[in-house]
């Protein structure tokens, strides 16, 4: 027995594409749609309630499209809204939240840095994941700009290896031996990142995590797709950027534009 419908995923962008790749290579069978709502990129810098405005409009465009599950591909979306999604709607949520435990379980320095966004970093459910950890310094960097510079490609810029010196250099100076990444756009400057840190620090994100608990989701729902029919993989993005989303999920890959 096998449920061929697609696994949803969203994000306020590009970035949870990352997630994407995680899921897909974990479940290849599964079919798949992504909407990138980069129209509305960042979710970081809004109001909790337009966070959860935008979150209930992309769910119910991907429940339209029958999804069976919805990943918040959205660090910032996770911490604001998907409480609400859990208690609107019937369908099992898969949420993004920064690897702090991981991080701070392994830490021999006892200090770790975060990277994230505003709407992460000042979200409740983040907060709580700090007081989990008292014994841990967590250095807190918000990634102002990172997002924008990222929707529009330019990973590898000089603007963005400047941004990234500004908010890494201090934390290198404070000791940390782990980053953690709070954002799924933030995957894709680990190459950069990797150029600024030293090499006994090291990068840490939630995506291989994140494709295990959907299997565990699915698994346990019921929903896994055992079909031996090539899967179907769909992108949708609301925003001039189709280009770039191209790049990072693969040319072989059909990306559309959504009027969103």
């Amino acid at each position: 027995m096998y449920n061929p419908k697609a696994i949803g995923l969203f994000d306020s962008g590009i970035g949870g594409t990352s997630i994407w790749k995680e899921i897909h290579h974990l479940l290849p069978k599964e079919n798949t749609i992504y909407l990138a709502d980069s129209k509305n990129a960042p979710y970081g810098e809004k109001s909790k309630e337009e966070i959860i405005a935008l979150s209930e409009k992309n769910t119910e465009f991907l429940l339209h499209q029958n999804c069976k599950l919805i990943v918040v591909a959205c660090n910032t979306a996770t911490t604001n809204a998907i409480s609400h999604l859990r208690s609107k709607y019937k369908v099992p949520f898969i949420g993004i939240e920064p690897a702090i435990k991981p991080a701070a379980l392994n830490s021999h320095t006892k200090t770790i840095g975060v990277l994230a966004t505003k709407g992460t970093i000042s979200s409740e459910l983040f907060h709580q994941a700090v007081l989990n950890f008292p014994e841990i310094q967590i250095i807190e960097q918000i990634g102002h700009d990172l997002v924008p510079l990222i929707e529009n490609g330019e990973i590898e810029s000089t603007k963005m290896k400047d941004l990234l010196k500004s908010y890494l250099l201090p934390m290198i100076h404070q000791n940390i031996d782990f980053l953690v990444l709070g954002c799924t756009h933030y995957p894709y400057l680990i190459p950069v990142i990797q150029q600024i840190l030293p090499s006994n620090i090291h990068v840490i994100d939630s995506g291989e995590a994140v494709a295990k608990q959907t299997k565990r989701v699915l698994e346990l729902n019921n929903l896994l797709n055992d079909s031996k029919s090539k899967p179907k993989l769909k992108f949708y993005s609301n925003y001039h950027n189709i280009s770039v989303l191209q790049k990072l999920v693969g040319n072989q890959y059909e990306v559309s534009f959504l009027d969103f």
